[in-house]
Order: C-alpha cells, then structure tokens, then sequence
C-alpha cells in the first residue's frame, strides 16, 4: 500500500507550517487536521486546495493528488456553535418583546406601568410573536441538524443587534399605549392570523422535511422533494420554502399589526433570505444534474 506525504502551507504566506510522512491513502481530511494540529477544532480549515474548501470526510486518495499533497490552512479565528447562535438570537426577541408587553417600568411613562392594552389584537400579536420565538428555540433543540458545527463568533454580536434590535422596536410600537388597531379592524385581524398560522404551520413542515433528509451525525446532501405532507408540495416549485413560508408569517404579522416597523422588519428578512435562497439555489444547480429545473429559489416563477 502506498502511502502519502503531505505539506500544509500558510494561505497568506505560503510558508511551509507542517510535513507528514506516511499518511494513510484512506486518510481524512480530518483526520490530516489531527495529526497537523493536536486539539483540532472549527477554527482549523484547510482552504484553496484549488481554489476550493476541503470537507472533512473527503479521502485523501480520492483527491486529484500525486503522492505528495500540498494544502493550505487558514485560520477562521475564534468559534462559536451554530446551537447557542441560535438560542441566544431567538431567546432574544422572545423576552425583549414581553417587557415591552407587560410595560415594565422606564419604557413608556410612569403611569402606563404594568398595564395592559385595551385591544384585543396588542394580546393577540404578542402570542403570536412569542408562539414564533419558541418554536425557533425548539426546532433549534430538537430539529435542526447543521451541517457545521460553528460560526465565526463575531456572528452572535451581528445577529443579535439584528433580532434583538428589531424586536424592541416593533415591541415599542404595538405595545405603546397609543397603538390603533388596524384600519379594517377584526376582518384585517382575522385573515393576518389565518396567514400567519398557515405559514407557519408551512414553515414547520419543511424543517421537518429537511430533517429527514439528513441521518443523525450525517452532512449527506439530498435533493428535497414534497412528502405526503400538502404543506411540502411547494417544493415542487421553491427550493427554500422555508424563507417562502417565514416570508408569508411575518407579511401576516405585518397585516396583522398594521406597524410600519415590522413592515421594515419583513422587508429586510426578504432582502437576506433572497440572498439565502439564491445561493442554495445555485449550490443544489451545481450538485445534482438532475435537480428541477422548474423551480425558483424563494418565489414561485418570479425570484
């Protein structure tokens, strides 16, 4: 059996930072991470090797290699879970939002301190908003399964100003004890919660779809297709309906709260989970041949 030798460069430099001799040809690239560095962690990747991003289940001899294999490292920095990312962005909004509904002291003037709203759709938004921050943390808990393990931890600063920032000021509005109710009242009301409920229902169905696709402890990559579930046919036509339905809760928010900061909210979601979508879109183009052609990232027939 023949084995491989192996030379680990510097990205920036190229200066020689490792030699290993005698390397497995069944070798993995995280295994190639161990040996290079002794408490490998997500802050260790092995970059460019042809421009591109090594995994670390690839096998060193089913790489286009001669018997010597030079790869370059670049350091990500320090590193955070994708787990705890989530639950602090979420767990977030979720609190933030209720003090602004229970009108704890030092927000609105003293009078207005632990009281409540005298309509109906201020208490109807809040179960709302806060029914969407508890299943984020739960999906987070018990469905998600990420394909990385870690973030760079500048991420949970980023994302946190975005969540936490965007749930006080929508809070501040539509709990404030001036709030009006929306222009066409309890119809306006009841169609934004159908919206909302049924997307998120939608919403729930897909990451449980995409759950499925993935065995415990796997990054397979498969392409989704709708289950028996009707709330899965979308993707027939999306291949992100999970940004078509968190899309179309928070549009049912917005007609829901007739609030021009969640409006702001939602149009920037959009803007980032198009972004999102196109660039998921384009990596299953790339993967499978046979991927449908038909469908379109975030919007059916249109983006």
């Amino acid at each position: 059996m023949k084995h491989y030798e192996v030379e680990i460069l510097d990205a920036k430099t190229k200066d020689k930072l490792c030699f290993l001799d005698k390397v497995e040809p069944n070798a993995t690239i995280g295994e190639i991470k161990s040996m290079f560095h002794k408490s490998p962690n997500e802050a260790v990747l092995f970059d460019m090797f042809k421009g591109k991003s090594l995994k670390d289940e690839d096998v060193l001899q089913h790489l286009p290699v001669g018997t010597t294999a030079t790869f370059y490292f670049r350091d990500l920095g320090a590193q955070i879970s994708w787990v705890t990312v989530f639950l602090t962005e979420y767990a977030g909004p979720l609190l933030i939002y209720l003090m602004f509904y229970f009108r704890v002291p030092f927000i609105y003037a003293p009078k207005y301190d632990f009281t409540t709203s005298k309509h109906w759709v201020v208490h109807l938004a809040c179960m709302c908003h806060s029914f969407h921050y508890v299943k984020r943390l739960l999906e987070t808990l018990f469905v998600h399964r990420f394909s990385h393990g870690t973030m760079p931890l500048r991420n949970i600063f980023k994302n946190c100003t975005y969540y936490w920032g965007f749930a006080a000021w929508m809070a501040y509005y539509i709990n404030h004890p001036l709030y009006t109710p929306p222009t066409y009242g309890e119809q306006q009301i009841r169609l934004a919660l159908t919206v909302f409920l049924f997307c998120q229902i939608g919403n729930f169905s897909i990451h449980i779809a995409l759950r499925n696709l993935r065995p415990p402890g796997s990054k397979t990559r498969k392409i989704p297709y709708p289950t028996k579930n009707p709330f899965t046919w979308i993707f027939l036509l999306v291949s992100c309906p999970n940004y078509t339905y968190e899309l179309g809760s928070w549009l049912g928010f917005t007609l829901m709260t007739q609030c021009l900061p969640v409006a702001f909210f939602t149009l920037v979601g959009f803007i980032q989970m198009t972004v999102w979508a196109k660039g998921k879109h384009r990596s299953y183009l790339k993967e499978f041949r046979d991927y449908p052609t038909l469908r379109s990232p975030i919007l059916p027939f249109i983006l």
